[in-house]
């Protein structure tokens, strides 16, 4: 058995940044472009006519595809190696020729508000079937400035917003410290949290959080540079504030959205319950941040789900056989993407920490980044990312208008294959020890998405509430961040040892496009555990293809209404309250679960 750990192929996509198909692509691109403002800025009569609005919408696509296509590749080779001032180059070369785009869409949006009545423009079965991007887009021209101002925005945020999110992936993937008489970089640092080991875990935090401590500076004048030119831009577009754009964004309404956040509020009190049991079981008094992903049982080390070392071709062996047991077709896909290459899982100096799955829309694949560890968690990544190549790879016939769909649905994807994974390891493993090994890493992973994510939303609306009116220090930043983390823990996690620089660590807080970009991980864990509760029944898999392909053209509430997930035999309401309650009280079976079986390991010690 192979025990090296794969980096990823983009042969398939482009060869390099001198490859004739690179270059041929970043002309086409200028080519659609130059296209598509020609058909946008005809009169008025002319280009409102239906093939008028046709062959816009389809250049549109094209410039879309294309575009996606080019920067997805040059961030795959910058995320590999930050280090690559090539691939810098080429990102900043992208975002000059794509820049007219964002005076396109205004304009586009702008053209279909003024149809007026849409009836006779669905007459073109084209035109028909994009209707829910149509509509949208008439929708969000209400949130846009004048195209010469857009226009001004998109170039500004080029050495603006942009510029800041690359300091903190340069800084943050490069922020190391001395463990040991050896350097470990920040990544390396946090992948020592699931160590069996507490003074690993301890002294690894620390290092880890003094690393941090290092760079917080530039850090902190990055997160404030994002923050307040997103703040700044959102108020001239007219939106009330972050979060309405954030609902929007992710296609539920804010109705929806308040719902979610009360029911994650209303399971804080089961989850410090875990949180003691856990602590219970690592024999400490208080669980400390450094214990959160601390192994817990005595597994045995030939257990699937045990705490040994796993090489990769171990762990991607087993996802693509547990995808392969939900649906032979995903399962033959997974096992397409290892085989050929799509997966970047070392990891190395100067590679961006954390996952993520890039989509190549004119290749029609996916390429998956992760820092495989050797443990379940790692294994649960995989999963989770090859959740949205699946994803992708059942879209991608579809027309790009079909293809945009929101993180809340994206997240469900993936957080679904996750569950299919972890069921997989439960059903197999065979004593009480291994049970328990699982079930409490399940739960960890539960309280990430529940607790963990619900004191980052906490932080980020404190955040984007005090940047409106000052820039805020470093020193506050974290004050905030533990503000937020008690608030969420409570007594439950020692308050010694919480972690101030979550706020640095975490690269969703960096992008200018997407405020909030945690609770659709809290939706997509509630949503999947519902879909996975009819998983075992006949059809099932087809029906979450369907819900797969309709992420891109409908609303959040729409996908959750659909037969995938009325099947699971819920009652709806209209705050899908109980909805989220349901998925919750699934978890809240699985700690009771876990209690029990801690109960009857302490009676077992007794005896």
């Amino acid at each position: 058995m192979r025990n090296e750990i794969p980096r990823w192929n983009l042969d398939r996509i482009y060869r390099s940044f001198d490859s004739p198909s690179y270059k041929n692509d970043k002309e086409n691109l200028k080519k659609h472009i130059e296209t598509l403002l020609n058909l946008l800025e005809k009169s008025s009569e002319e280009g409102t006519k239906i093939e008028n609005i046709e062959e816009t919408l389809a250049v549109w696509e094209d410039a879309g595809d294309t575009a996606e296509n080019l920067r997805a590749y040059a961030e795959a080779v910058y995320t590999a190696d930050t280090a690559d001032t090539r691939a810098l180059m080429e990102i900043n070369a992208l975002e000059t020729t794509a820049l007219p785009l964002g005076k396109a869409r205004v304009l586009l949006y702008n053209k279909l508000k003024a149809m007026g009545d849409l009836t006779a423009l669905f007459v073109s079965p084209f035109l028909k079937e994009r209707q829910f991007f149509i509509k949208e887009a008439i929708e969000k021209a209400r949130y846009q400035m004048t195209p010469e101002l857009e226009d001004l925005a998109n170039d500004l945020a080029r050495s603006g917003a942009s510029a800041w999110e690359r300091l903190h992936e340069s800084v943050s993937s490069a922020a190391s410290g001395v463990l040991d008489g050896e350097n470990k970089t920040v990544t390396e640092l946090r992948a020592l949290a699931m160590s069996p080991y507490r003074n690993v875990r301890k002294k690894a935090f620390l290092t880890e959080i003094a690393a941090w401590k290092n760079v917080e500076d530039p850090l902190a004048a990055a997160l404030n540079g994002v923050k307040g030119f997103a703040i700044t831009l959102d108020r001239r577009r007219g939106w009330i504030s972050a979060l309405q754009k954030s609902a929007f964004q992710s296609r539920l309404s804010e109705r929806t959205l308040s719902s979610l956040i009360s029911a994650l509020e209303s399971a804080l009190p089961m989850f410090r319950r875990y949180l003691k049991t856990k602590a219970h079981l690592l024999n400490v008094q208080k669980c400390a941040f450094f214990d959160l992903f601390a192994p817990v049982g005595l597994p045995t080390e030939a257990s699937v789900g045990s705490g040994r070392i796993w090489t990769f071709d171990e762990a991607s062996t087993f996802v693509v056989q547990q995808f392969m047991n939900f649906d032979e077709n995903m399962g033959k896909f997974a096992q397409k993407a290892v085989d050929d290459g799509w997966i970047d899982a070392e990891m190395r100096k100067n590679k961006v920490g954390g996952a993520y799955c890039a989509n190549f829309p004119l290749a029609g694949v996916s390429r998956v980044l992760c820092n495989f560890d050797g443990t379940f968690d790692s294994v649960n990544t995989i999963a989770h990312e090859l959740g949205h190549a699946w994803h992708h790879e059942i879209i991608k016939d579809l027309p790009r208008a079909h293809r945009l769909y929101p993180m809340t649905l994206a997240e469900t994807a993936s957080v679904f294959a996750e569950t299919i994974v972890f069921e997989g390891a439960f059903a197999q493993a065979e004593t009480a020890d291994e049970r328990l090994f699982l079930l409490e890493g399940t739960i960890k992973d539960y309280c990430q998405i529940v607790v963990d994510i619900l004191s980052r939303f906490y932080f980020e609306k404190e955040l984007f509430e005090r940047r409106e009116k000052s820039e805020i220090p470093a020193s506050e930043l974290c004050k905030m961040m533990l503000d937020a983390q008690k608030r969420t823990y409570g007594d439950a996690l020692d308050p010694q040892f919480l972690h101030p620089y979550m706020w640095a660590a975490k690269s969703h807080y960096y992008s200018a496009d997407l405020g909030f970009y945690n609770y659709p991980y809290a939706f997509g864990q509630l949503f999947s555990l519902c879909l996975f509760a009819s998983a075992k029944t006949a059809g099932f898999s087809e029906k979450y293809r369907e819900l797969l392909r309709l992420t891109g053209c409908a609303s959040v509430e729409e996908c959750m209404s659909i037969d995938a997930a009325k099947s699971v035999d819920f009652t709806f309401d209209e705050d899908f309250q109980y909805f989220f309650q349901k998925g919750l009280t699934i978890i809240g079976k699985r700690i009771e679960e876990m209690e029990n079986a801690v109960a009857a390991k302490d009676a077992k010690n007794l005896s």
